[in-house]
């Protein structure tokens, strides 16, 4: 078995990959498999193997089991958590990883049937991929808040913001992710938790087709000051742009790269290109960062999230260099962001070919997670993210940066060599 070749081939579909969002719709109606009874959340499936689905909630986070329980509420089955636990565990309500159906969420990544949906097609190898809608900082859905003052803002941007978007988007005839993204990259963000420049370059693209599309000018302002207000209204169509490059890369014989990482603030999960479907999970850590003020590290959850998708297809965390102002939110200097990168090219296979980084000469990102490199070297993937409250019902306390643990690369790399004979 040519490893290096197989490695050659899944990281060229990452990186040659070229997702564009061409369409918004329903989950029920857009996302495969997608069912009344069905939640999609962040990261590894939360019911272990040896498992009924009912054990889901016990091992479900405090941001985790908010946002089941504000969906619930969204969808009109709960009226609060008791509800929403009830439901879960009688297996009435049923809980999947949005990594198998084709979708990403950040944080608790909770989709419900009803919530409208981005459709990303990548251009190049005719997959599809998806991801929800952003609300913004603090006190949402994804960080496991379910206030009727999060609930109102749902309902608005599903009732007013998304049937705009959607005929924009359709309007517009789709817009280049890969595109934005390398010029984000050189306009200071990194991807993952800084996406100012990417979310203006969004929102600024779609502005005279939402100025069309809205019902009247009082409409059209309204939604264009929620994308304008909110620094991360591009995260969601990014992370599922992503999503489509590392699905491109999956599945190649032989390849010790990793397609997948996720967390669902219980466990962190990777799924490598060679070795299928299975997952290879360890318990989260707790994120390092920096907290709003009135939360400490002891308010933290452990890691969750679906947004190191972007760290997998080569940004995020591995295209620091690009953004120094990033420390400011997740700490550190800038000369540690340029340092973050750098160490991530001794894990990675290859360098991107369409996303550089002026302060590093204009030189690719890192990219293409090899196991065997990780385990190697010792050094784990770098990870910017947010950080959510332990309880339910509070949100978002702060950003910070944290590391998967060594054991799930470990594992995976002990199944590879059995699965190929090595």
């Amino acid at each position: 078995m040519d490893i290096e070749n197989a490695n050659a081939q899944a990281t060229e579909r990452m990186i040659e990959s070229r997702p564009v969002l061409v369409g918004m719709g329903k989950a029920l109606d857009i996302v495969p498999g997608m069912r009344e009874n069905l939640l999609l959340h962040a990261g590894p499936p939360l019911a272990l193997r040896s498992e009924p689905q009912g054990k889901a909630w016990d091992r479900a986070s405090g941001p985790m089991r908010g946002a089941i329980t504000g969906a619930l509420i969204f969808e009109g089955k709960a009226k609060g958590e008791d509800d929403a636990q009830a439901l879960v565990e009688s297996g009435e309500i049923e809980l999947e990883p949005c990594h198998h159906h084709q979708a990403v969420g950040p944080m608790a990544g909770v989709t419900s049937s009803s919530m409208s949906v981005y459709i990303l097609e990548n251009k190049t190898y005719g997959n599809k991929s998806y991801s929800n809608l952003n609300e913004g900082y603090g006190k949402v859905l994804r960080y496991g808040a379910y206030s009727e003052e999060v609930l109102d803002r749902l309902r608005w941007m599903e009732e007013v913001m998304a049937p705009v978007l959607a005929d924009a988007i359709a309007a517009s005839g789709g817009l280049d992710m890969r595109a934005l993204l390398a010029e984000a990259l050189h306009m200071g963000d990194e991807g993952h938790n800084r996406n100012k420049a990417g979310s203006i370059l969004f929102t600024t693209k779609l502005a005279p087709f939402i100025a069309k599309a809205a019902p009247n000018p009082d409409v059209a302002a309204d939604i264009l000051r929620a994308l304008g207000d909110n620094a991360l209204s591009v995260l969601n169509p990014v992370m599922a742009a992503c999503k489509g490059m590392a699905d491109a890369g999956h599945g190649i014989e032989g390849s010790t790269i990793v397609s997948t990482m996720a967390r669902n603030g219980t466990d962190f999960g990777i799924r490598v290109s060679g070795l299928g479907d299975h997952w290879f999970t360890a318990p989260v850590a707790v994120p390092e960062g920096l907290y709003f003020p009135g939360f400490t590290a002891e308010d933290a959850s452990g890691d969750i999230g679906d947004s190191v998708i972007t760290e997998t297809a080569g940004i995020g965390g591995f295209a620091m260099a690009s953004a120094p102002a990033i420390v400011t939110f997740v700490s550190g200097t800038p000369k540690d962001a340029v340092n973050a990168t750098l160490e991530m090219y001794e894990i990675c296979s290859t360098e991107h070919k369409y996303f550089s980084m002026p302060p590093l000469d204009f030189r690719g990102t890192p990219t293409g997670i090899d196991v065997r490199k990780v385990v190697e070297t010792g050094i784990t993937p770098r990870v910017n993210t947010g950080i959510a409250h332990k309880d339910a019902g509070v949100g978002q306390v702060g950003a910070g940066l944290v590391r998967p643990p060594m054991a799930m690369f470990e594992e995976a790399l002990v199944a590879f060599a059995q699965t190929y004979g090595y």
